[in-house]
C-alpha cells in the first residue's frame, strides 16, 4: 500500500534543469508539460540571464500524449537556437514523453549530426531525484559533448572540481569557489564548470585535466567513473565537504599527495591557514566555554554531503556530542554502508548514530523523543524548525528546503567555512541571553 511522504526533501530528476542553469552559456530545453519549470524552480537565486521563466519548453498537452511530441520538440529546439544566444542546448525530458515513448534521441541526433551544440539527458521524474538528475546531466555531457584529449594535450596541474548539486544545495556557489581556492593554494589550477567563473569554455576544458576531484559521499561517483572510462580522466574521491581545520587539513594532505605536490609546500599552506583559524578560535574561547545555554548534543538532518560534513566538524573541531544524524537524500542502497562508515570515522573513537530517512514526520518524531540533556542543537531543513522550537532548541537552516535564509555566495567549506558555521551557531545561541 502506498504511503504518504511528509515534508519533501528533494525534487524529481527534471530538476536537472538547475544544474544546466548553473553552467553559464548553457540552457535547458524542456520536453515536458508546461508547468514543470515553474514547479521545479526556486524563487530565490534562480533568476538571471537564463531563468526558468524563459526556458524553452514543448509544453506538451493531451494531443501530444496521443500523437507524440517529437515534431514539437524539433521545432522548439530550432526556435530556441534562433532567439536564445546559448553555447550549449541540453534537452531534458519529463515524464510525459518517456511514458508515451517519444523518440527524443533521434530528434537530438539530427541536430548533433548537423554540428549543432545540442545534447539530451533523459530526466523523467520517475527516474530519480535532484541528485540523480545532476548525474544524468554530467553523463550526457561526457557521452555526447566531450571527446578524449589528444595525446600530449593534458594540462599539468589542471583539476576538474565536482561537489555540490547546484541550487539543491543553497551554498553551492560559495562552496565551489572555496574548493577552487583550496586547490589553488597547492599550486594547482582549478576547473569548475558551474557558477560565475564556470561556463561552456570550462566544460570543453574537462578532457584536458590531469584528474577529477570529487568531493561528495556518493553523488557523482558514477559520472566520475564514466569520465574515467570514456575520457581517460582518473579521479580522487573525497567523501565529505572539508569543514573546519581538522577535515580541511586532512583534505589538503590527501590532495597534495595525489597530485604530487611536495609535502613541505602542503604543510606550509596548512600551517598558515590553521594559524589564523586558531587565532580566531582563541579570541572567542571564553564565549565557547561560558555559553551555558549551548547544546550538549546535536542532530544534523540533511543530505549525505552536509549531514556527514557538519557531524565531523561539530565533533572534531567543537567537541560536541552527536545524537542521531539523519541522511535525507534517499542515498542508493549500494552506497549506504560506505556513507554510514564515515559517521564512525570521528576523533576519540566517537561514533555517530545515523539513519537514512526521507520522511520528515518520522525525523521530527525521533528528534522529539530524544533526550538531548539540555537545549537541542538541530541543523537541518525548514521542516525541522517547528520541532526544534517546540523543544526550545537552537535551530539552523542548512539544507533544502530553505525558507528563512538568503544565501548568495556564503560557504561552509574550508577553514573560513568552519568559522562561518561557528558564527551562525553561536549567533543563534547568544540570542537566548537577550
Amino acid at each position: 500500500m502506498a504511503k504518504i511522504l511528509d515534508g519533501q526533501r528533494y525534487k524529481c530528476s527534471l530538476a536537472a534543469m538547475q544544474s544546466v542553469q548553473a553552467i553559464p552559456g548553457a540552457i535547458p530545453v524542456l520536453h515536458s508539460g508546461p508547468g514543470c519549470a515553474a514547479k521545479l524552480s526556486d524563487t530565490i537565486g534562480s533568476s538571471g540571464h537564463y531563468s526558468p521563466n524563459i526556458f524553452p519548453c514543448t509544453s506538451l498537452n493531451e494531443k501530444d500524449v496521443v500523437f507524440g511530441g517529437t515534431r514539437k520538440l524539433r521545432t522548439t529546439i530550432e526556435n530556441a537556437m534562433k532567439v536564445l544566444d546559448a553555447d550549449l542546448y541540453i534537452v531534458l525530458t519529463g515524464c510525459i514523453p518517456e511514458i508515451v515513448g517519444d523518440d527524443s534521441v533521434s530528434v537530438v541526433d539530427e541536430f548533433r549530426e548537423a554540428g549543432k551544440p545540442v545534447i539530451l539527458a533523459e530526466t523523467a521524474g520517475f527516474r530519480g531525484n535532484s541528485y540523480t538528475g545532476y548525474e544524468q546531466v554530467l553523463d550526457a555531457i561526457t557521452d555526447q559533448y566531450l571527446e578524449p584529449a589528444p595525446e600530449g594535450e593534458r594540462e599539468k596541474g589542471l583539476v576538474n572540481i565536482f561537489a555540490d548539486v547546484p541550487y539543491q544545495d543553497l551554498f553551492w556557489l560559495g562552496n565551489y569557489e572555496q574548493l577552487a581556492k583550496l586547490v589553488s593554494l597547492l599550486g594547482l589550477t582549478p576547473n569548475v564548470i558551474f557558477g560565475y567563473e564556470g561556463g561552456t569554455d570550462r566544460v570543453r576544458d574537462i578532457p584536458k585535466a590531469e584528474f577529477n576531484l570529487l568531493v561528495s559521499p556518493w553523488v557523482g561517483i558514477e559520472p566520475m567513473e564514466r569520465m574515467e572510462k570514456r575520457l581517460g580522466i582518473p579521479f580522487l574521491h573525497w567523501p565529505n565537504l572539508p569543514v573546519g581545520a581538522f577535515e580541511t587539513s586532512k583534505f589538503l594532505r590527501a590532495l597534495g599527495e595525489y597530485a604530487g605536490v611536495p609535502s613541505d609546500k602542503v604543510e606550509s599552506v596548512i600551517a598558515d591557514q590553521e594559524g589564523y583559524y586558531y587565532y580566531l578560535i582563541e579570541r572567542y574561547a571564553d564565549l565557547f566555554l561560558e555559553t551555558r545555554v549551548m547544546a550538549k548534543q546535536f542532530t544534523v538532518s540533511a543530505d549525505a554531503q552536509y549531514s556527514l560534513a557538519l557531524t565531523k566538524f561539530l565533533v572534531n573541531d567543537l567537541s560536541l556530542n552527536p545524537a542521531t544524524q539523519f541522511v535525507v537524500d534517499d542515498t542508493p542502497k549500494k552506497y549506504r554502508e560506505s556513507v554510514a562508515a564515515e559517521f564512525s570515522n570521528l576523533n576519540h573513537g566517537i561514533k555517530a548514530p545515523v539513519e537514512f530517512e526521507t520522511d520528515s514526520w518520522k525525523i521530527s518524531q525521533a528528534i522529539r523523543a530524544h533526550d538531548y540533556h539540555g537545549y537541542p542543537l538541530v541543523l537541518g531543513s525548514y521542516w525541522e524548525k517547528e520541532v526544534t522550537e517546540e523543544m526550545y532548541g537552537h535551530y539552523l537552516n542548512i539544507s533544502w528546503p530553505v525558507q528563512d535564509k538568503v544565501v548568495m555566495d556564503e560557504s561552509y567549506v574550508g577553514y573560513q567555512g568552519g568559522i562561518k558555521v561557528i558564527e551562525d551557531i553561536y549567533s543563534v545561541a547568544v540570542q537566548r541571553w537577550n
